[in-house]
């Protein structure tokens, strides 16, 4: 009998951020986000108004029940008998809780699928390195985890992206696009990648992927720029510029009177979305008199959820030994599976992380 397509893989593991779901969680996450680096409890709770906004309810728990759902769904349809477990790195269910159940429920081998697309000690180290924390709490017995590859060029990510950005320039055919992800520290995304600079390439590669489709869809060229939202770093500390609200002033004082605002740096439309963009970046907008919208991320469209499926088996095929086509768009190959020993490093100290080339 062959072996079964998942194999040697018997559970596959969402690992996401977290985030409070209520108001009494707001500063507790952000203690636990923030854990380490000595920020006063009074800076986290003006940090913490943002969530209030919204109730003190971040979307993102939501938006990962949702996605788990719609991954088992897809499993089931193609009738691949594997169970979905969910552990978060800031809030329950936490990471190291759910690899103990699983521990608990006999699972032996993990796939991890993280919702964070790209490469930099932030989106991908800092994950590999709760998952060892995680493995490590679980104690001898508990499952091996392997993370699944990054994925910012895999067109189950980003053809939607592109679909979502047809839709808004069809009714406004004079606008610019305006791709906008996390800030990051200059120092981390020079580190970011085997190579350094990754973090930063990534993004560039995904946009310029959606525009040149968006072009050839729609027949017409748009000039199109990368800007960053989130910064929460010290203000002599260099972070990846230009800041999105910054930015739509240079677009308003050169003329431009429409923007649609693009994600890409978002796997779902989380905290940073709905506030950064949907309430900062729109407000500032609105208040320059540029006509703006802000596309959709990924989030459980029908491709992002088979982008898991292809990821998943993709993995299990290369630890059978054999050959696979992995999928990638842009003009970038795909990423690899496990990361290079200086990959992203920790910026304070070291630590052990899962995923690596010893």
């Amino acid at each position: 009998m062959p072996p079964s397509p998942v194999s040697p893989y018997d559970a596959l593991l969402l690992v996401s951020f977290g985030g409070p779901e209520k108001a009494a969680d707001v500063v507790p996450f952000l203690e636990n986000v923030t854990r380490g680096r000595g920020i006063p409890r009074d800076r986290l709770e003006q940090v913490g108004e943002h969530y209030h906004l919204f109730g003190g309810r971040s979307p993102i728990n939501d938006l990962n029940r949702a996605l788990v759902d719609a991954i088992r769904a897809d499993l089931r349809d193609h009738e691949l008998d594997l169970p979905v477990y969910w552990g978060n790195r800031n809030w329950d269910p936490y990471l190291t809780d759910t690899v103990a159940q699983m521990k608990v429920d006999g699972v032996t081998r993990v796939a991890c699928f993280v919702t964070s697309a790209y490469s930099s000690y932030s989106s991908c180290r800092q994950y590999r390195e709760d998952l060892a924390t995680a493995a490590e709490y679980a104690g001898d017995g508990g499952p091996r985890l392997d993370r699944l590859r990054s994925y910012y060029n895999h067109p189950g990510f980003l053809d939607p992206v592109v679909d979502a950005v047809v839709a808004a320039v069809t009714e406004r055919p004079e606008a610019h696009l305006v791709f906008v992800t996390h800030s990051i520290p200059e120092s981390m995304n020079a580190g970011s990648g085997p190579l350094g600079g990754a973090y930063l390439a990534q993004h560039r590669n995904g946009a310029a992927y959606v525009a040149e489709r968006v072009a050839a869809v729609t027949g017409r060229e748009r000039r199109a720029d990368l800007a960053f939202c989130s910064r929460s770093g010290p203000p002599q500390v260099p972070w990846l510029e230009p800041d999105v609200n910054d930015h739509l002033e240079k677009l308003a004082g050169d003329g431009v009177r429409a923007v649609v605002l693009v994600p890409i740096g978002f796997v779902s439309d989380h905290m940073e979305v709905v506030y950064d963009l949907d309430t900062e970046a729109l407000a500032t907008a609105d208040r320059l008199g540029l006509e703006a919208v802000r596309v959709s991320t990924s989030g459980t469209d029908r491709r992002f959820v088979a982008m898991v499926r292809d990821l998943l088996l993709e993995r299990a095929a290369v630890e059978r030994g054999e050959d696979v086509d992995r999928r990638a768009v842009g003009g970038d190959p795909a990423c690899w599976d496990l990361c290079a020993a200086g990959c992203c490093p920790n910026p304070l100290a070291e630590k052990p992380a899962l995923g690596g080339v010893a």
